[in-house]
């Protein structure tokens, strides 16, 4: 097993995930990265919706966007796409999404180091491998990219989650939200249907806590979760903003880092929630909370263990019990003694 040193590393491309709450737990490896070549420049490859988690980042110096689904779409647009990168002279790419397609980028582009984990047929692809064992698929995601950086020589503390905001973002989203006390709902979860909890059940929990803390409510989430905002804010009868699918990702930032609280199922906007410090009850249902729990304290995390649990599926095939078990007093409990606490 071949490991990194600093010597002879000025440039970095990291090859990030495609999904926004797993992007957000590889920040903690990014910091690792940071601490390991502090005079080297990082560049981050996203798709355009996570790339804007990283354009305000301590770690990350420059964003480079491959959109697959536009102006890098096919065989000729990735082959382009690498041969930008061979233009950087890259001296090292570590691979933190589990596809072959970055590994084959980074080998197209010329750079000399390829870390990351020798899976999905990327044995030939990659020169620096961290191994991977069954107990490395059983992590918190957030230490399976730590593991990824120690099985390379790159090891140190566990940094936490770090998301940042500018000034004028966050003063932004408190001219949209003016004052008071404010409280999140994400209802969605752009994985699937599966993930999601219920609309009538999520306006029933934030009428109460309206009512009971003089809070004001906000939806936030994408634009392919309008219906669902919609569906809530017709069911309540306390005042709603519901900002569903009118906001960016770094909009979104800025209005959770605002929230006392938010009431989230598992998705990108509850890591990003842990990540800017916003105390979180988060409900889950078919996926493992064991590896994609929030990387902080101050949640409560709300699941009924069902016998087909975790199942990771996107649409349930059959009752749904995962979710139709949890009820919103339960909800309401948790959030109410969250709130009640500060």
């Amino acid at each position: 097993m071949k490991t990194l040193t600093s010597e002879h590393i000025a440039k970095i491309m990291i090859r990030t995930t495609n999904w926004l709450g797993d992007a957000v737990m590889t920040t903690p490896a990014m910091a690792q990265i940071r601490a390991s070549f502090p005079e080297a420049e990082i560049v981050v490859i996203a798709n355009p919706l996570v790339a804007q988690l990283f354009t305000c980042h301590p770690d990350c110096d420059r964003v480079l966007i491959f959109d697959k689904r536009s102006k890098d779409r096919g065989i000729t647009g990735f082959l382009r796409f690498s041969q930008q990168l061979r233009r950087e002279q890259f001296d090292l790419a570590l691979l933190f999404q589990n596809a072959i397609e970055g590994a084959l980028m980074a080998f197209l582009a010329g750079i000399p180091r390829r870390g990351g984990y020798p899976t999905d047929g990327r044995m030939l692809l990659i020169n620096y491998r961290s191994p991977m064992t069954t107990a490395t698929k059983e992590l918190h995601h957030t230490d399976y990219y730590l593991q990824m950086l120690a099985g390379l020589g790159l090891e140190g503390s566990r940094p936490p989650l770090r998301l940042a905001s500018t000034e004028m973002e966050l003063q932004q989203a408190h001219e949209i939200l003016g004052g008071g006390r404010w409280i999140a709902i994400n209802p969605g979860a752009s994985y699937g249907s599966a993930k999601r909890w219920f609309p009538e059940r999520f306006a029933a929990v934030a009428d109460q806590l309206a009512e009971k803390h003089q809070a004001r409510i906000v939806l936030i989430g994408g634009p392919g979760e309008q219906q669902i905002g919609h569906d809530i804010a017709i069911k309540m009868e306390q005042p709603v903003l519901n900002l569903i699918g009118k906001t960016s990702v770094r909009d979104m930032i800025a209005a959770i880092s605002c929230c006392s609280l938010i009431i989230t199922n598992d998705s990108g906007p509850m890591h990003v929630a842990a990540a800017v410090g916003t105390p979180i009850v988060a409900i889950f249902g078919p996926t493992d909370h064991t590896t994609t729990s929030p990387l902080t304290t101050d949640f409560t995390l709300i699941r009924k263990p069902t016998p087909c649990a975790p199942c990771l599926l996107r649409q349930c095939p059959k009752d749904h019990q995962c979710m139709t078990a949890i009820t919103a007093d339960e909800v309401f409990a948790a959030a109410d003694a969250m709130l009640g606490a500060r």
